[in-house]
């Protein structure tokens, strides 16, 4: 039993006004987190104990799946990162630090490096794998905006875990296997949530990878999700059906001369499109970019976005950013908003959907200037062609014949990584298999933001007056709550109840403080322990009162039948 009066547990009535996320609202109110710097929080008792909840959850879904915990160092040497060549790659975001022999270090943000160099010395033979390590760890990472509390903080539990294979059969089947512990985890922490196909981003790799997302409005990234079949995608990797009917068959160059068509301070699909009294489609909308600093034009639909993951893939590039007006105005010849595709002299990628358009209208590259009449297919004939664009509301579904996409918003929970050869052959990190040959592990690594998903529990499970928490994670299973502190009968019969329920193992609150009783119940719906039970004036009747924080009314029993209710035999 825990008693309220002696418990560090500080409720607000407002959250500060710049909490804008929910979940990091209820967080403050609540007394499960204080800040201590941008992004960078202290978890009080309720916090911690919620936490570890999560952390028990995930640590009996990886050893179920036969995955060793360990604990790595937090401080990593620089050098590591610049052998496996993501010092520069991860950019600012890594914190860096020099002890006093300035030698320089970093605080992990992830630990490829590390686990890989440990495996590689400790582990020499086939018949050692396959081997999953994982760690549950604070991890640090610079984030130039830290927002919504715990949901991007530069400073976050999480649990990371690598496996080791032999081939990729052997790696898929790690893959599979933590595929699977995954979905148990966050089922098992009642989150709605989506596996979706992702890109790997700055951890790399040459296989698959899939990110767990939590619905919720305030999620940063976009699912694309098919409303007939279970595929999803993170917008940056969804690919989607093209149309059987576009296409450029039947286009031939008999067509008319495009024409310039003078078109004073209209830049904007919008403008344009009221100008030429056109819907967005009618357009062809022409972006210059750098990669890896030679510029690249990139084409696409006036009504669809260029989809930057994409291009860089097609690429090959490892980096690439909107080039900046006066590298754009220099290189086309025009402001912003008046490129076109048509006489370039740079590298030009253009999207499938703007390729097949019978006839577009993109900029001339000349201030106030646009062309009309352009056929792609002709005009732009020595473009290569490709899918550049975001999906988009309505798309075909890629897999298959009858979805359509839908898109929602979500938090990323999780994310698992088949990585290949990538570290291990940076890290010079071998094996020597059944033939007697070295070669280079076959890894795959996987990811839960602990801190993370309590947000995202949070973001899910609230109401008007506070957190429901789900019974898994919840930092009580029952709340005693007298309403009077001064009525010695409700204050022995609470005592007595959370004793009965402490001794058959239940996490119990008792609410022992003096305060008024809307101080109690207020405190106690914004805590949002799943069971309550209300002491009063029916206490001499050896009566309670019993209620379910996620229903709204409360039920009048004997003690004996709460108790039962509430798991005391």
């Amino acid at each position: 039993m825990t008693r309220q009066s002696q418990l560090l547990l500080p409720t607000l009535r407002e959250a500060p006004s710049d909490a804008e996320a929910a979940s990091h609202r209820l967080m403050l109110r609540a007394g499960l987190i204080r800040q201590l710097a941008a992004g960078v929080y202290t978890y009080l008792p309720l916090g911690r104990r919620v936490l570890r909840k999560l952390e028990q959850i995930v640590r009996e879904e990886m050893d179920e799946a036969g995955a060793q915990e360990t604990l790595l160092p937090a401080m990593q040497p620089a050098e590591l990162w610049k052998q496996s060549g993501r010092y520069d790659v991860y950019g600012p975001e890594l914190v860096r630090l020099r002890d006093r022999h300035d030698r320089e270090f970093a605080l992990g943000p992830t630990h490829e490096e590390v686990v890989t160099m440990l495996v590689g010395g400790e582990v020499g033979s086939y018949r050692q794998l396959p081997m999953t390590l994982y760690q549950i760890q604070t991890k640090f990472r610079d984030e130039k905006r830290p927002r919504y509390g715990l949901l991007r903080g530069r400073e976050f539990l999480m649990k990371d875990a690598y496996s080791f294979d032999e081939d990729w059969e052997g790696l898929h089947r790690s893959y599979m296997g933590m595929y699977d512990a995954y979905n148990r985890i966050f089922t098992r922490a009642g989150l709605r949530y989506r596996a979706v196909e992702a890109d790997p981003g700055s951890i790399g790799g040459e296989g698959g990878t899939h990110e767990f997302m939590a619905l919720a409005e305030i999620g940063e990234d976009t699912i694309a999700a098919c409303d007939c079949c279970d595929y999803a995608a993170n917008l940056e990797k969804a690919e989607y059906e093209r149309a059987s009917s576009e296409g450029s068959a039947g286009i031939t160059p008999q067509a008319g001369v495009p024409a310039k068509v003078h078109t004073p301070d209209a830049r904007r699909i919008e403008e344009l499109a009221a100008l030429f009294q056109k819907g967005a489609e009618a357009f062809m909308k022409t972006l210059i970019y750098m990669a890896d600093g030679r510029p690249v034009a990139v084409v696409v639909r006036g009504d669809h976005e260029v989809n930057e993951i994409k291009v860089k893939n097609a690429l090959a590039a490892a980096a690439l950013e909107l080039a900046d007006p006066e590298t754009t105005e220099r290189v086309t010849g025009a402001p912003v908003g008046f490129a076109g595709p048509i006489g370039l002299g740079i590298p030009v990628l253009a999207d499938y959907a703007a390729m097949e358009m019978e006839e577009g209208i993109a900029g001339a590259n000349e201030k106030d200037y646009h062309i009309k009449g352009i056929i792609p297919a002709v005009h732009l004939a020595g473009a290569q062609a490709g899918d550049f664009r975001n999906a988009a509301a309505g798309d075909a579904c890629p897999r298959c014949e009858r979805g359509r996409l839908r898109f929602h918003r979500g938090i990323e929970v999780g994310h698992v990584f088949k990585l290949g050869t990538k570290y291990s052959e940076a890290l010079n990190a071998k094996f020597v298999n059944a033939a007697g040959e070295e070669r280079p592990f076959i890894m795959g690594c996987y990811g839960i933001g602990v801190s993370r998903l309590l947000s995202a529990v949070l973001e899910q499970h609230h109401d008007g007056s506070g957190i429901v928490w789900p019974e898994s994670i919840a930092p009580f299973a029952v709340h005693v709550i007298p309403v009077s502190a001064k009525d010695r009968v409700q204050t022995d019969m609470a005592e007595h109840i959370a004793a009965r329920l402490a001794e058959a193992g239940i996490e119990t609150l008792l609410d022992d403080r003096d305060e008024r009783p809307g101080v109690k119940f207020k405190d106690a719906d914004l805590i949002g322990i799943p069971i309550r039970i209300v002491v009063g004036k029916r206490a001499a009747e050896g009566l309670v009162e019993l209620k379910r924080r996620s229903e709204a009314d409360a039920e009048t029993l004997s003690l004996e039948e709460a108790l039962a209710i509430a798991g005391a035999k």
